[in-house]
């Protein structure tokens, strides 16, 4: 039902003229009034037509208002109707609880004010109205979740044919091969779950966040919050995962000295493999350096370390080593001609057969039991040094142990790409400023700018870039723009061209679901990854602001200089005038 579609409003009552004075009354409500002058004439109404609501006059011949209302309300389809009794005699307190015993909502006594009449049955109609709105946008949703299971079971379907007909093929394909086509296939998939994952966990963690703040004071609700932020975490953090395998997880690359990044992981190393395992570090003198992001390379030792850990129940020894290695080959482990820094793990324990070592790599993989390992932590590896220009390689024999390799190029640089990637620090001026915020994901925007408010910000929201150029035309006194990048019709690198274009002092920044700015050039542009957390968003607008300050009071500088400049200048040649 639409909001102008118009409602039917049955009038029941014998007497001809008091059906009229009531039909005038209601007539300005803009309703379909419909009259009946018996019972039996009202139920004929209300069995062939959707009535919105029931005007009865009380003293009827035949069945009373009381004993209709009574039949109205025994028949199941009229258990919510709105019934309104009109009376001119039996108004006493006993006849008013007879009629709400009867199933009435209001009891109006004769002479009728007609606003107070238009009133009530105005109330219920449009109750009635918002309630057929709300069924019909159910059902809507119902439909679109139906259309949206059939789009993955579908798209499952599709998967699982592309899955037998490469297994198929199997037989003739180069091992390698295979797998990067099984890795793109299932990245393709990813990237489009991660998104949407994302979004759903960035509305959950903004509003488990909100609520935590507010319910600190009850350690019962805390205790749950808490337990369900840290169950959206896991989600986030497998997201990553996949992500990693898929080589779609978005890098914050650096300058690493391999050496100092091992040594700092020694310690942490011995508590997680525990005392039986030795662990020895091998790396050779002047080794190079690489650009990758250090974090996401601690993980992945990490996790070939648990590997090993694995491999040794009754104890062992892991021997981490790492070295240049010159590739002059070109395809030799798919890597291009040059200096490489070979990492080696290599442990003493069980190693693998050869069916098991040509899936170790494969996602979902795995060897050890249900609830124990989900196979994603040598994809993740792989993902990681394929995505920072490497590879990985794995040697293994069964009762050998097991060595793993990841080359990484090397890097030809100096350090001063480390300077520029450190994000700056933010003040802690928590100045409120006025924030544009786009994003077509109401349930993201909404929980977002929860949190912008909860920080004392203030929000204008848009739905799409179109909708954010309006506001910004309009709003001469937004501080900062924060946009999704992921949307229909103009995408958030794109808006930020336009807004750099015709507002150029106005700070920007992106909020992304996975990757997706992998293929977007890169516009120097501040980002961060969904789900985020409200102390990073403090952060992001912190340091925006910062930096907006900072370069408007270098350029302020510059242009003081310059007006000194040219007033020296300007002395400069008045004084020999002065002198002839």
């Amino acid at each position: 039902m639409g909001a102008e579609e118009k409602v039917n409003i049955l009038l029941v009552d014998d007497q001809p003229a008091k059906l009229l004075s009531y039909e005038v009354i209601l007539s300005e409500l803009g309703e379909n009034l419909l009259k009946a002058s018996s019972a039996r004439e009202a139920l004929a109404h209300l069995l062939k037509t959707d009535v919105a609501v029931v005007l009865i006059d009380v003293c009827m011949p035949e069945l009373d208002g009381f004993e209709l209302a009574a039949m109205i309300r025994e028949h199941p389809r009229f258990q919510t109707l709105s019934i309104i009794f009109v009376s001119a005699v039996q108004v006493t307190d006993l006849d008013l609880l007879r009629g709400y015993e009867c199933g009435a909502v209001d009891y109006v006594p004769v002479p009728v004010a007609p606003e107070l009449l238009r009133s009530k049955v105005r109330v219920f109609a449009e109750l009635y109205r918002k309630t057929r709105q709300l069924e019909t946008l159910n059902a809507e949703l119902e439909r679109r979740v139906e259309e949206r299971t059939a789009e993955l079971a579908q798209t499952n379907a599709k998967l699982e044919q592309r899955v037998e007909r490469r297994t198929r093929e199997r037989e003739t394909a180069l091992a390698q091969l295979h797998q990067v086509q099984k890795v793109e296939s299932l990245g393709q998939l990813t990237g489009g779950v991660a998104h949407d994952f994302n979004n759903v966990l960035m509305a959950i963690l903004a509003n488990l966040e909100l609520v935590g703040k507010y319910t600190a004071d009850n350690p019962k609700i805390s205790r749950f919050v808490d337990g369900a932020i840290k169950s959206a975490e896991r989600g986030a953090n497998l997201t990553k995962r996949m992500l990693a395998f898929a080589r779609r997880q978005e890098l914050k690359p650096e300058i690493v000295d391999v050496s100092k990044l091992v040594g700092g992981m020694v310690e942490v190393l011995r508590h997680s493999l525990g005392p039986a395992i030795e662990i020895n570090t091998q790396f050779d003198p002047d080794l190079p350096r690489t650009r990758v992001d250090p974090n996401q390379l601690e993980l992945a030792l990490l996790n070939l370390a648990l590997n090993a850990r694995d491999a040794m129940p009754l104890g062992g020894k892991l021997i981490i080593s790492a070295h240049r290695e010159r590739i002059v080959s070109d395809g030799l482990y798919g890597l291009a001609l040059g200096d490489y820094l070979c990492i080696a793990e290599r442990d003493t324990g069980s190693g693998m057969d050869k069916a098991t070592l040509s899936r170790a790599a494969e996602p979902f993989f795995t060897t050890k039991g249900v609830s124990a390992g989900t196979g994603l932590g040598l994809s993740m590896v792989d993902g990681l040094v394929a995505q920072s220009g490497g590879a990985m390689q794995i040697k293994s024999k069964l009762g050998s142990g097991t060595t793993v390799k990841l080359w990484l190029p090397v890097w030809q640089g100096d350090d001063t790409e480390n300077a520029v990637a450190a994000p700056s620090a933010c003040s802690q001026d928590r100045r409120p400023c006025r924030v544009l915020l786009v994003d077509d994901d109401q349930m993201v925007a909404a929980g977002t700018a929860a949190m912008l408010e909860d920080l004392g910000h203030s929000v204008i929201q848009a739905e799409s870039a179109a909708v954010a150029l309006k506001a910004l035309a309009m709003e001469r006194d937004i501080d900062v723009v924060i946009t999704d990048h992921a949307m229909p019709g103009m995408h958030g690198t794109e808006l930020a061209d336009r807004i750099r274009q015709d507002w150029p002092d106005l700070p920007v920044a992106l909020v992304t679901g996975y990757a997706d700015l992998l293929d977007s050039p890169d516009r120097g542009l501040p980002r961060l990854s969904k789900p985020f957390r409200q102390q990073e968003l403090a952060s992001l607008i912190s340091g925006l602001v910062d930096d907006q300050r900072r370069r408007t009071k270098r350029l302020s500088q510059e242009a003081r200089i310059a007006a000194q400049s040219a007033q020296s200048l300007g002395c400069s040649t008045k004084a020999p005038l002065a002198e002839t």
